[in-house]
């Protein structure tokens, strides 16, 4: 059993948001795999499918960004998931738009949902993939962050989500190691 978490904020008025970026990878994913994110439970839209021979569950919490770790504690105790086997998606201001990292475990470099996560599960042994957003020149990065993409920065976003959701199924089907390879 794996669960993959995307980050992000409920609603329409953040959709498109750059702060949403985690909730996007989860639809594309989720399409890649004939699945619809649609079941609330968890406190989170939530879906189950195989991929290869691997039962996955996706969710994307409704409780807003900073406070993701709940659905995440709920659905990993339900389903008896080890840490090893939950991957955040979420946005990340200090890489590059479009850019991947992907992580085993770690720190959670200030981002409020991943510390959610983190003091939820009471570990931070979870594992991320950050996707860069890039960060402002000027002006207030909470502002900056629930701000949509601009024409030419979705497209950048929209290439980064096909990688983001190859490494995905690679994390599944191959596990971490060969993912950060191939991926980072």
């Amino acid at each position: 059993m794996k669960i993959i978490v995307g980050l992000g904020n409920p609603g329409a008025k953040y959709g498109k948001t750059r702060h949403n970026v985690g909730f996007m990878v989860i639809d594309r994913f989720a399409r890649k795999y004939d699945m619809v994110c649609s079941q609330k439970r968890f406190q989170a839209l939530f879906c189950k499918g195989c991929i290869g021979k691997e039962e996955t569950i996706l969710l994307k919490p409704l409780t807003y960004m900073n406070l993701s770790g709940a659905a995440v504690k709920e659905a990993a105790g339900m389903y008896k998931c080890e840490l090893n086997d939950i991957l955040v998606v979420c946005d990340d201001l200090d890489l590059p738009l479009g850019k991947i990292r992907i992580r085993r475990n770690g720190g959670c470099g200030g981002h409020r949902g991943l510390e959610s996560v983190k003091e939820h599960l009471g570990s931070s042994g979870f594992s991320r993939l950050r996707i860069g957003i890039g960060r402002p020149v000027f002006g207030d990065p909470a502002d900056y962050v629930l701000s949509e993409f601009s024409k030419e920065e979705e497209v950048v976003i929209m290439d980064a989500l096909e990688g983001v959701c190859d490494a995905l199924s690679t994390w599944v089907l191959d596990g971490m190691e060969a993912c950060m390879n191939k991926f980072n």
